[in-house]
């Protein structure tokens, strides 16, 4: 069992750039005993030092400012972004408690933050979900955030090329899968590509303490092993297991669940490997937990930017040849010409494609896993890999006029169902039945 004799202190980086511009309220401690008030700064580095002016100033290699009073001071960071690279990016001023660390990294500065997990956890299913969530959900998710996070934190990763973490690319076939990165300085980044933490920006809720409080030290165990516990918005009605997404290897408690009630969907055939059952499973909409439509109950466990993605469990993207041409060159930087065909070649147990087959006239490319397809078939990134294509034909051409992409879900699919998770604790299901239901074999382990 990977354990941890108390709570540790999470090192949150939450954002790289030349200048930083954050305000106190408070009184912040340096290394050297120097002390900075309530007021206004701007940093940026200074031939390899960091630099702080304003209300007070400061000058060393590394500062680390520490509050005097975690519990009533704050600091307010200017611009930090958002949604990177996904259909929401955008920037925010946003406050956080506990310490602020600045580096130089490279000709800019990494700003990082420092506070207890527990802490950290109450940002945290405060920005993944609304605070006005149901109580169980936001139990649930406590537990699966500090799972994934100290799981993370016990077997730390290497980067391998392009920021992924496997992959081949040998001219005909392109495959990688991303996952969360060994951050240099820092145990995990600010946004969605780690886990969504924003600080106390976001409105926390009596309810979000109280989640956290009675979980306190609780993760997800199995075989021995605090899980990786893996979650996204909306499978779908289907979950992924994880070797469609990452490396191609079982892990037990992440596989294919259906999002309902019973082992399987009722009038669907499964499995959704295959081409007919995908087809009318993604063209459909089976009862599942995260088919909601409720605009009331979505305006309560979304965040208000999740609010803007209302077509999630179904949804519908359209491209002319020549859009999806350039759009392929710009994303993934291959010019296919004029496009033939483009074809799924391998299927997970949701309906999300793994693998994807691109026809053009100039070449043909096999891309994957899920999120590479994702990023190739987006300005930013397409809710899902799960979608079938319908095709306008040209007449007199082999190149179609225009692609339809018909597809289900938001996100990887693996692990927790977010929006399934939330539903099911409003029909009444506690965080525990929420747990099993999505991670089978796995136990609630008290750790500290």
């Amino acid at each position: 069992m990977n354990s941890f004799e108390r709570e540790p202190v999470i090192r949150v980086g939450l954002l790289t750039a030349p200048i930083v511009r954050f305000s106190l309220i408070g009184s912040y401690r340096a290394e050297d005993g120097t002390t900075l008030v309530t007021g206004e700064y701007e940093a940026r580095q200074l031939s390899g030092l960091v630099s702080i002016t304003g209300a007070s100033e400061l000058k060393a290699l590394s500062l680390t400012l520490t509050p005097v009073d975690f519990a009533v001071s704050r600091v307010t960071v200017q611009d930090v972004t958002i949604g990177i690279e996904f259909h929401w990016q955008r920037r925010e001023a946003q406050v956080f408690q506990g310490a602020i660390s600045l580096r130089a990294a490279g000709e800019q500065l990494r700003v990082v933050n420092e506070l207890p997990l527990e802490d950290y956890l109450v940002s945290v299913i405060s920005s993944e979900m609304s605070a006005l969530s149901p109580s169980e959900l936001l139990r649930a998710h406590s537990i699966v955030s500090r799972s994934w996070l100290l799981s993370q934190m016990s077997a730390p990763r290497s980067l391998g090329d392009s920021g992924s973490l496997g992959g081949t690319n040998d001219g005909h076939e392109r495959v990688r899968w991303y996952d969360r990165q060994s951050h240099d300085g820092f145990d995990v980044c600010a946004d969605d590509h780690c886990q969504r933490y924003q600080g106390i920006s976001k409105a926390l809720s009596s309810e979000a303490f109280r989640a956290v409080g009675d979980t306190r030290g609780l993760v997800l165990t199995c075989g021995g092993e605090i899980c990786d516990a893996r979650y996204s918005k909306s499978c779908g009605g289907m979950t992924e297991e994880f070797r469609a997404a990452w490396e191609d290897k079982h892990v037990p408690y992440l596989v294919s669940v259906y999002d309902g009630r019973g082992s399987s969907p009722k009038g669907f055939d499964l499995p959704l490997e295959e081409p007919e059952n995908s087809n009318r499973w993604i063209r459909s909409s089976p009862p599942a937990f995260c088919n909601a439509s409720s605009r009331e109950l979505l305006s309560r466990i979304l965040p208000g930017f999740d609010q803007e993605t209302s077509d999630f469990y179904r949804w519908r993207v359209a491209y002319s040849n020549t859009e999806l041409s350039d759009l392929l060159r710009e994303k993934i930087d291959v010019d296919f010409g004029r496009i033939s065909r483009i074809e799924p070649v391998q299927r997970g147990k949701s309906g999300r494609i793994v693998m994807l087959r691109i026809r053009g006239e100039r070449r043909t490319l096999v891309i994957g896993k899920e999120l590479e397809i994702r990023r190739a078939f987006s300005r930013s990134h397409l809710y899902s890999s799960a979608f079938v294509i319908d095709v306008e034909d040209h007449p007199g051409s082999e190149y179609p006029k225009a692609f339809v992409l018909w597809g289900a879900g938001w996100g990887h699919g693996v692990g927790l169902c977010q929006i399934g998770a939330a539903v099911m604790a409003e029909e009444g299901y506690g965080y525990e039945e929420i747990l099993s239901h999505y991670f089978r074999g796995a136990s609630v382990t008290v750790i500290y």
